[in-house]
């Protein structure tokens, strides 16, 4: 691939690779919240 292939190429599934870093946060947002509660209901 050359450069401009590179700079053109788009995400998969979503318009921008921002829609993608928002939704990689929101999921270890949730985990760690889901093990929060996890761990106060078994302790």
């Amino acid at each position: 691939m050359t450069d401009k292939n590179l700079q053109e190429e788009k995400p998969p599934l979503f318009p921008s690779w921002g829609y993608w870093y928002v939704l990689v946060v929101a999921w270890l947002v949730l985990l760690i919240v889901l093990f929060y509660l996890f761990t106060k209901t078994f302790s």
